[in-house]
């Protein structure tokens, strides 16, 4: 049993779910818009091929930066780094979840979608992972492109094409991954700058960071109101994801008044209320308000 929640561990579980969410949203966004209504079947099968496929990115990440890893703090336990599971075994693992992940979406969805999911994976593996993580700032844009096709593949999943809804959530959610990802790189920015990994914090300083935190959270406020205009959202969504949207601007507001301790907390509440409004965001899209 614990080798199994080693194995699990690898898939990085909270990436699963979030990224689950993300697609019901996506698949509901879509299916709301047909006259059909949902195919509860074509979800199910959706979103088991997909977790399979962003479960094995994970477990390739993991892999590729053992060597990080055992630098930082909260993530010097990770069964790569101890050794509680072989290289071998870990490749041989996310390699039978992608291959499993892609026979499922081959024969329950459509290219489409399966052509999203691969290139997801391809982005977060090759180009994020092995390419720009250790070496470029950008690596943050970069891992947010792959974190927001999960949600496109729902879409098309469900429709069999990609219109403006496909675009606003692909774009919302690359916008919102950037100051959920800034601020986890300021609450640990001590373990980023002992693993020399070049987030935004590490090379161009606190202030800069949080300039760009306030501009895409600003942003994101401004394209999720677009759903209301370009999708089937009523105004209960557009109320909501406003507010929220305002509150969020005003907490990376107070951000810029505040050092030390302080200033770790507001980090860390930057990123608590990125998992909120996001929550939300999905929710309000799944129940169709």
């Amino acid at each position: 049993m614990t080798r199994m929640k080693e194995y699990f561990a690898l898939t990085k579980p909270g990436i699963l779910y979030g990224n689950a969410l993300t697609l019901v949203a996506g698949f509901m966004l879509a299916s709301h818009s047909l006259l059909l209504g949902v195919s509860y079947t074509l979800l199910f099968f959706t979103l088991l091929g997909l977790s399979l496929i962003i479960a094995s990115g994970c477990v390739f990440n993991n892999y590729f930066d053992r060597d990080i890893d055992s630098l930082m703090e909260r993530t010097k336990k990770r069964a790569l780094v101890t050794g509680k599971i072989s290289t071998r075994s870990a490749l041989m693992f996310g390699s039978l979840l992608f291959t499993f992940g892609v026979i499922i979406l081959f024969f329950f969805t459509n290219n489409l979608a399966l052509f999203l999911a691969i290139l997801g994976f391809l982005v977060y593996v090759f180009w994020y992972t092995m390419a720009l993580k250790r070496y470029s700032t950008h690596s943050t844009l970069l891992g947010g492109i792959s974190g927001s096709i999960p949600p496109v593949v729902g879409y098309a999943s469900a429709l069999g094409y990609l219109d403006a809804g496909a675009v606003l959530l692909f774009l919302l959610l690359t916008l919102w991954q950037m100051p959920h990802s800034f601020g986890i790189a300021l609450y640990r920015l001590s373990d980023y700058t002992k693993a020399s990994i070049p987030v935004l914090p590490v090379r161009r300083g606190i202030f800069i960071t949080q300039l760009q935190i306030l501009v895409y959270i600003i942003l994101f406020g401004i394209v999720s109101l677009l759903f209301y205009y370009f999708t089937e959202v009523g105004s209960v969504y557009a109320l909501i994801m406003g507010a929220s949207s305002l509150w969020w601007i005003y907490l990376s507001v107070k951000g810029f008044s505040l050092e030390g301790e302080q200033l770790h907390l507001w980090a860390k509440s930057i990123f608590r209320f990125s998992i909120i409004i996001l929550a939300t965001f999905c929710l309000l899209l799944i129940l169709g308000l």
